[in-house]
């Protein structure tokens, strides 16, 4: 696999993660966020949601920082 895709497709599956992990964790305290007592779907499409979010930001902001001298 090349190496630039190895690069784009590692840090989408860790934002994706993060910002999954994320969901649970908000739909877990405060289920009234997002409307009363989501059902499955309703729950799957706000982590799906939330998550890919993260994903393309973890993946811009990784490409951002790549090139910038500390």
């Amino acid at each position: 696999m090349p190496a630039l895709v190895h690069y784009i497709l590692s840090r989408l599956c860790i934002g994706f993660a993060l910002g999954a992990l994320s969901a649970v964790a908000v739909l877990q305290l405060e289920p009234p966020a997002f409307g009363a007592s989501p059902g499955p779907l309703e729950a799957l499409l706000v982590i799906y949601g939330i998550g890919s979010a993260f994903a393309f930001g973890y993946l811009a902001t990784a490409l951002g920082w790549e090139n910038m001298e500390v």
